[in-house]
């Protein structure tokens, strides 16, 4: 799966974390890495400055450090959910650059 980095696809990104119970805001702060998680009360919280390019690769990166079931997600965020999880990191890094 080529990653498309556009709002719809942030949309379904997004959609997954809800759907996995937590909570996502974006806010301003000084994020070193881009996120905050407060993980006791399932709330991620997003640089807001960030544009969509890098919510996407922030997105895809807690998706791999959050608790997500995909038994308790839909099927349409599922199928996203393992096509990102499989996705190779250098492959990712490599589609940035493009």
């Amino acid at each position: 799966m080529k990653l498309k980095f556009t709002p719809a696809f942030l949309e379904k990104l997004e959609k997954i974390v809800s759907e996995a119970g937590y909570v996502l805001r974006y806010e301003r702060g000084t994020f070193q890495s881009g996120y905050c998680l407060l993980e006791t009360k399932k709330v991620v919280v997003l640089n807001k400055f960030l544009q969509t390019e890098g919510r996407i690769n922030t997105l895809i990166d807690l998706l791999s450090i959050l608790k997500i079931e995909p038994d308790h997600i839909s099927i349409e965020s599922r199928k996203i959910y393992e096509e990102v999880m499989v996705k190779p990191e250098a492959e990712v890094k490599h589609e940035e650059a493009i």
